[in-house]
């Protein structure tokens, strides 16, 4: 490469340093790039904080000072979670069933045992359960999804493992984001959290159509990547990066927080 290139190639990463972008945009942007195109950005990051450590600091004003004070006062805040399980089904994790999810099944301990910690730390726990009327049309074999978790049979039940317990929560969805047409934005309302541990499968549909939803209401949002199971690992991880570069939505974020701090 020639000197001329070397620094066409510099200005091109001071550029992006220099450009404010959010830090989660970076890395989702970087994630593509070959190692040694992350790794010069990051020098070009380091060596460009090292020039600003050398320089006279400047006071902020009152106005960025109250900004940067609130902000570190929301991230010092202690978090009040819920945990949900999303679609641990018998239809899903029982062998040789239709909608059966066998990437489900080896997720049941880690998830078992995240649901043990949440009782006993009082961390609420929800379980969202896909049920369906008979005559749903999301159960036609061709424009839909075909005969699946319908309302009275076994295969709404929580898989055996992850039952629930008194003092749990449930509440019946059908179809993807367990906000819809369902009774889980009042369920979490009365129990004043602001952040959900979401779990279980689908991670490309259910969780996903899920997060979001409650990204938008101004819910926090955690995936554990030990306790959730897509249909294919590509997928999965397509909706855990898109999920990671998403913050609340920042207005409904807001009045949430003031609601659970009322």
């Amino acid at each position: 490469m020639s000197e001329s290139e070397q620094l066409e190639g510099l200005a091109d990463l001071l550029a992006v340093v220099l450009s404010g972008r959010p830090e989660r945009v970076l890395d989702i942007a970087l994630a593509q790039e070959p190692p040694e195109v992350r790794a010069a950005f990051g020098q070009t990051a380091d060596a460009l904080a090292i020039v600003a450590l050398g320089e006279e600091p400047i006071a902020p004003s009152a106005a960025l000072r109250s900004r940067l004070m609130e902000t570190l006062a929301k991230r010092h805040a202690p978090k009040r979670k819920a945990l949900v399980a999303i679609d641990m089904l018998d239809d899903h994790l029982t062998p040789g069933m239709p909608h059966e999810m066998p990437r489900a099944r080896p997720i049941v301990p880690a998830l078992a045992a995240r649901i043990e910690e949440a009782r006993r730390e009082g961390t609420p726990v929800v379980y969202v359960v896909d049920e369906h009327d008979p005559d749903d049309a999301d159960l036609d074999a061709i424009e839909g999804w075909g005969a699946h978790a319908i309302k009275g049979s076994e295969g709404t039940e929580v898989w055996p493992p992850l039952a629930p317990k008194p003092g749990d929560h449930v509440v019946n969805k059908a179809t993807y984001s367990a906000f819809t047409d369902s009774k889980l934005a009042g369920v979490l309302d009365d129990l004043k959290v602001d952040t959900l541990v979401l779990t279980g499968c689908l991670t490309e549909l259910g969780l996903l159509a899920t997060a979001t939803d409650a990204l938008q209401r101004g819910f926090a949002v955690e995936v554990p990547p030990d306790a959730q199971a897509g249909a294919n690992a590509t997928t999965e991880q397509v909706a855990l990066g898109v999920l990671s570069i998403m913050p609340p939505y920042g207005p409904a974020r807001k009045a949430r927080l003031a609601a659970v701090a009322a």
